[in-house]
């Protein structure tokens, strides 16, 4: 597990570092005094958090405008502040934090945010994982999986949300372009295919893509993923959701609105 502690004054970086690694001693833990040094690290991929301890007022950009950009590069972090002030509750809880503390932050708090992290972190962490809640992010042992083309991940997700039935390539083109030229769809379709088997071809799940007489599906079965152990009345999956799902596909507008019914606007 790695662990950011975020905060610009030095005793009290010094303190949280203490407190974590009291409360997490096989963590490892990245110290950062500013924004720039974390926003700097999280574009390296082997760098990104799987847990934030952050301070909020801080100079120039403050904890809740790094958590947003932390969330950007690892949706599936859990970002928990730690501050001397109360009143930024509401808007940490607005970004969907994951816990809030009040300074000084002791080893026995930091534990309870940790032991209340979501299974999925270990699910990612052991094989591919797909993240459905907030933005579609795919894993493969806790590293974000690469393709050869951007639209090659939108079509595994158009196959995830599908659950394992099965598609059409005039209905996957019509969802990822609104294509009216169907023939150069099918055209640029074979391409993500081939791509998206190629990708799981190299992590040994090739066999989850399921082609048969034009059609496509995904083997959901097989498939460790939020959305399915949701559906299946996993409870941490309902506590990982907030509303949102796939929310950079507009044609996921259609489930994720059946979510927010069906969880009664969670």
């Amino acid at each position: 597990m790695r662990i950011y502690a975020i905060d610009d004054e030095p005793k009290m970086l010094r303190l949280l570092h203490s407190a974590i690694a009291e409360a997490a001693p096989g963590a490892e833990i990245l110290d950062f005094s500013s924004a720039a040094g974390v926003l700097a690290a999280v574009q390296d991929p082997q760098k990104l958090p799987d847990v934030v301890f952050s301070d909020i007022e801080m100079p120039g950009m403050n904890g809740i405008e790094l958590a947003v950009r932390i969330k950007n590069a690892a949706p599936q972090c859990r970002i928990v502040f730690a501050t001397g002030y109360d009143h930024y509750a509401l808007e940490a809880f607005r970004i969907h934090a994951g816990g809030y503390l009040m300074k000084p932050v002791d080893a026995a708090a930091i534990r309870e945010e940790l032991r209340q992290l979501p299974e999925a972190t270990e699910n990612r962490d052991s094989g591919l994982y797909i993240q459905c809640f907030g933005p579609f992010e795919v894993f493969y042992q806790g590293q974000p999986l690469l393709f050869e083309r951007r639209k090659t991940k939108e079509l595994l997700a158009f196959l995830v949300d599908k659950r394992g039935a099965s598609c059409t390539a005039e209905e996957a083109a019509s969802a990822l372009w609104e294509e009216t030229d169907m023939k150069k769809a099918k055209h640029q379709l074979r391409n993500l295919v081939n791509d998206l088997r190629s990708a799981l071809r190299k992590i040994g799940k090739e066999d989850l893509l399921i082609r048969r007489s034009g059609m496509a599906a995904i083997r959901a079965e097989d498939l460790a993923c939020d959305y399915y152990e949701l559906l299946k009345g996993d409870p941490k999956a309902l506590n990982a959701y907030h509303g949102e799902y796939m929310s950079q596909y507009s044609w996921a507008e259609l489930t994720a609105g059946q979510l927010w019914f069906r969880l009664g606007g969670a």
